[in-house]
């Protein structure tokens, strides 16, 4: 029988050296993990053991479009202990928070983006891949008037995409 393959997403340290529970003496002024968990503390988010994994795994790479699914691979390769339904959770707790930007792209499946600025975004079918649109590439304009007593809060525009067929 074929062993699989696994890859383990390494992080920096075990998260418990880094005072997550307790201990602010280990917190370091420009340590990744210590910015992470007063990040999560100023949006009203108290930084448990598994927001904290789970915030680095999901801002430790930069600016990216992740499903739940893709989040909870990479906990289970990084040995992170979470269920699915906690990363679902968290998710939603990072988005109402303001952390990220939610986005449903397909009926059966959302994605969040790391970049919550405004701005538009490629989805490739069949790849399942979402990119941003260069800031330039998309103008809106003449929007409808909301009904009264709404407002227009923004407006996501995707773009779909698929590969040409030769």
């Amino acid at each position: 029988m074929a062993e699989e393959a696994t890859e383990t997403i390494a992080l920096p340290q075990p998260i418990a050296a880094f005072g997550v529970h307790g201990d602010r003496s280990a917190a370091r002024k420009g340590c990744p993990l210590s910015n992470l968990r007063d990040r999560l503390r100023r949006v009203g988010l108290r930084p448990t053991r598994q927001r904290i994994s789970l915030g680095w795994l999901l801002f430790g790479k930069g600016d990216r479009h992740i499903t739940a699914e893709m989040l909870y691979d990479e906990a289970m390769r990084a040995r992170v202990p979470v269920s699915l339904a906690t990363v679902y959770n968290t998710l939603h707790q990072f988005t109402e928070a303001g952390l990220l930007r939610q986005l449903a792209v397909d009926g059966a499946k959302a994605y969040f983006d790391t970049n919550i600025t405004d701005h538009h975004h490629f989805f490739v079918e069949g790849d399942e891949a979402l990119m941003d649109v260069p800031d330039a590439g998309i103008s809106v304009s003449d929007l409808p008037e909301p009904p009264e007593g709404m407002e227009i809060v923004r407006v996501d525009v995707v773009v779909r995409l698929r590969r040409k067929r030769s």
